[in-house]
């Protein structure tokens, strides 16, 4: 079986598995090309820098003062069937399994669905922006496949929606908010965009990027909806 590539980690991090202390382990390679990502340097298939077999044994050093792992990317599950087999390994020690996922594997999240214990999934933009978003016609249908495996499992998890206004208006999120709710997800995060390589044609002012966060009508509207929301800024 092919050895997983990782890219990065975090050691320490108190807000990527929530109410948990964890590390992230971030996995190179993603079939998406999402015009904010904030990790452009893990797209591309490739070896990754990390001896996966390193990085285990300092997990093995951490059990007792971390609670969780947490499987980032790119998209961690583009590793298939090495990943969900490192999963299994990492979770033995006797971690909490944390995956954050944008929804394009719906298969194999449900072949991890046994291992992995809360998933934050990424909800990009409504159906029609997606394409233009991510790259990928096929990416939303994938997305709310994977919402509904999830769903059927019972466990915990949040829905994810970052803020570009170049690619969401406040209509578009209030449009994504009562899909979600509509599906039955009780937990979602509305998180701010953050510009780390615009470039000088398709820049975003301040008062674009806070539009919803300053809105206490929307906030009100969408708060009123779930049982849980984050708005991360």
């Amino acid at each position: 079986m092919k050895e997983i590539q990782i890219g990065g980690l975090v050691s320490f991090t108190t807000i990527d598995y929530p109410g948990k202390l964890a590390a992230v382990i971030f996995l190179v390679g993603c079939p998406l090309r999402c015009a904010y990502c904030s990790n452009p340097h893990l797209l591309d298939v490739r070896d990754g820098e990390y001896d996966p077999e390193k990085v285990f044994d300092w997990l093995k050093e951490r059990v007792g003062k971390l609670e969780a792992v947490v499987f980032s990317g790119g998209e961690a599950l583009m590793q298939g069937d090495a990943v969900l087999e490192y999963m299994q390994r990492v979770k033995k020690l006797g971690f909490k399994i944390g995956l954050h996922t944008n929804g394009f594997y719906p298969e194999i999240l449900k072949r991890a669905s046994d291992t992995v214990d809360w998933i934050g999934l990424d909800y990009k933009a409504t159906r029609n922006k997606y394409p233009e978003l991510v790259g990928q016609n096929i990416a939303h249908d994938h997305m709310i496949k994977s919402l509904n495996i999830w769903l059927d499992t019972g466990k915990d998890f949040e829905v994810r929606i970052t803020c570009d206004p170049r690619h969401i208006t406040k209509l578009d999120l209030l449009e994504i908010a009562n899909d979600l709710h509509t599906r039955g997800v009780k937990k979602i995060a509305i998180q701010k965009y953050i510009p780390h390589f615009e470039d000088e044609t398709h820049t975003t002012t301040i008062n674009e990027r806070n539009q919803y966060f300053d809105d206490e009508n929307l906030r009100n509207q969408i708060n009123n909806s779930f049982e849980s929301v984050i708005w991360r800024e």
